[in-house]
């Protein structure tokens, strides 16, 4: 009869490492794997033979904030700018739950499927209080992140103000490098406020819904006012009704607003994207914008002007990071912070303090 030490189910067979062991093992390859940097020119020739990870690790590069990482991202944007500005690119908000995630897929398959490359940069908002974000859309996207043809790079949207990353600019030209022809940029859907994503797209298009009050909200000036197309989702079933009456609503709207510099007018249309209908007749519309567009040279003019904001940006960001950055600034900062909390001083007193002491660094 069998002993009951080797009936227990406790009993350890001979040769097994403790998990200590394993653990120092793991750890060692951890390390190891993170010393191996990644040369820039490997990098770049993967991203340009469509490779999607080498993709992910040039975007990781560029969102990141250590100076010596910023550095090689620098090397790689400049060596992808030769082969940017081949496609177009749509900016697609709506506030939450209006199904942008939704309709991003359903548009996103359909263009993948007719064999366009697209590339999807979703930014998730994130929290004031803790910093982190979901970053669920490849989850929301499933059939689209497991498409050939299709890229799905989520990002935080961090303290950037604007609806989209801070790094999206330099993202977009990293997708376009890849060969990616088509990007859609959705924002976080926060409303009136995100107006950053139309300095970087071509085609902005705004996502609404009818029997939420948001006609109203939709005939304030603002948002509405950079739209190229108002798309009403959700227009399925009882909402069909609904929907077109907002749609109606709309059109009359859109004439109180003074005419595109480029002579485009805006068009409404319906669509549910969950049901897949009207994605056809709205990549018309983009399809039929970018020909006018190019036709006129309103499309390359409007890119040249988005450079220019963009230098502008990237001057302020890299100002407001240098300033911060300062080991001097840090100290008085945080001594002029208790001083306000003191009523010692007043915000702008302190401002101007720092400011002062920072221009004679």
């Amino acid at each position: 009869m069998p002993s009951l030490k080797n009936q227990s189910a406790l009993h350890e067979s001979e040769g097994t490492r403790p998990s200590s062991e394993i653990n120092a093992v793991m750890a060692r390859k951890i390390r190891d794997s993170r010393r191996k940097e990644t040369p820039v020119e490997e990098i770049f020739n993967r991203l340009r033979a469509g490779d999607k990870s080498a993709l992910s690790q040039g975007i990781t590069l560029v969102e990141t904030n250590q100076p010596k990482q910023q550095e090689k991202a620098a090397q790689l944007i400049e060596k992808c700018l030769a082969y940017a500005n081949n496609s177009i690119r749509i900016g697609i908000t709506g506030v939450p739950g209006v199904g942008k995630s939704t309709f991003i897929e359903a548009l996103g398959v359909h263009l993948a499927d007719s064999g366009k490359k697209v590339a999807v940069l979703a930014v998730d908002p994130s929290s004031t209080i803790s910093g982190g974000s979901i970053l669920g859309d490849k989850t929301r996207m499933e059939t689209l992140v497991n498409h050939q043809n299709a890229f799905i790079r989520p990002s935080p949207s961090g303290d950037s103000l604007g609806g989209v990353a801070k790094k999206t600019r330099e993202t977009i030209i990293l997708c376009e490098a890849a060969g990616f022809d088509t990007l859609l940029i959705e924002t976080v859907g926060v409303g009136q406020s995100e107006t950053t994503v139309h300095s970087m797209t071509d085609f902005f298009l705004l996502l609404k819904l009818a029997g939420a009050g948001d006609e109203l909200q939709g005939i304030k000036r603002g948002i509405m006012e950079m739209a190229d197309a108002i798309v009403i989702n959700k227009a399925d079933g009882e909402n069909r009704k609904p929907a077109e009456r907002a749609r109606s609503e709309f059109k009359r709207a859109l004439h109180l607003y003074p005419a595109k510099e480029s002579g485009w007018q805006p068009k409404v249309l319906l669509c549910s994207a969950y049901y897949k209908e009207g994605i056809t007749e709205i990549w018309d519309l983009v399809a039929e914008y970018e020909q006018k567009m190019k036709e006129s040279g309103d499309f390359s003019r409007k890119r040249h002007e988005q450079n220019k904001f963009w230098l502008l940006q990237t001057i302020n960001e890299h100002l407001k990071s240098r300033f911060y950055n300062q080991p001097e600034i840090k100290i008085l900062l945080k001594q002029q912070l208790e001083a306000l909390e003191k009523n010692e001083t007043t915000p702008f007193e302190a401002a101007a303090f720092l400011l002062e002491k920072y221009r004679l660094l």
